[in-house]
């Protein structure tokens, strides 16, 4: 048994997993998703961290996972403790000193649709409907006054780190979160199907993929 950690995204909370969290339950793990404190723009990613070791307690075998803006809080945790392992799922892999609010520049993001006009068809378009207004109704405001500040670490935390790219997702498409994860890291992205809220549109195939991941560390070298 593990202990996931699960950081949720830009402006959602830790409601985006609950489906996941019971999956991987169902499998034995124990799970830890915490609502980042984003409300409040005198926090950052630094202040995001905080709150989420405070979550994890005394928890040990940590999988630490990374959704979306979550991907720049999730190394931060490892840095602070011990984890077997580190995934970023459709998620920001910061560079050291790297604001927040650069990082959109910085990768040449571009979404295949308008996150504004259409939200759903960002984010959700294969969520159910039902599932999807409810999730965008649960959002809260993400402040960025932080948010340019530099991103704290001064190298990568020294955890394996797996990258998990989702092939229908239009905010992050696919080619592009391969360029990202190549360029910054050095690793070629396993890919799941889905939308950008994979969690919420297969859970049940996401939680397999996560401990699949977890059962693969654990095989002896060689």
């Amino acid at each position: 048994m593990a202990t996931f950690v699960l950081i949720h995204g830009g402006g959602s909370s830790g409601w985006e997993y609950h489906l996941l969290e019971a999956e991987l339950r169902a499998l034995g793990h124990d799970v830890v998703a915490p609502d980042l404190p984003i409300e409040d723009g005198a926090n950052g990613v630094a202040e995001y961290a905080d709150a989420v070791v405070a979550a994890i307690g005394p928890r040990e075998d940590l999988v630490v996972v990374g959704h979306s803006f979550g991907g720049l809080v999730a190394p931060l945790v490892c840095d602070r403790r011990p984890s077997r392992l580190l995934v970023l799922l459709a998620a920001m892999i910061p560079r050291p000193g790297e604001p927040a609010s650069d990082w959109w520049a910085n990768t040449g993001h571009e979404s295949e649709v308008d996150m504004e006009a259409d939200p759903i068809g960002a984010f959700l378009h294969d969520v159910p409907r039902e599932l999807a207004e409810e999730a965008l109704a649960k959002g809260r405001p993400h402040e960025g006054d932080s948010l340019g500040k530099p991103w704290p670490l001064a190298a990568w935390p020294a955890v394996p780190t797996r990258v998990l790219a989702c092939r229908d997702d239009r905010f992050f498409p696919l080619e592009f979160a391969r360029r990202v994860s190549r360029e910054r890291l050095g690793i070629e992205p396993d890919v799941i199907g889905g939308s950008h809220c994979v969690s919420l549109s297969r859970p049940k195939e996401l939680a397999a993929r996560l401990d699949a991941y977890l059962t693969a560390e654990q095989q002896p070298a060689g």
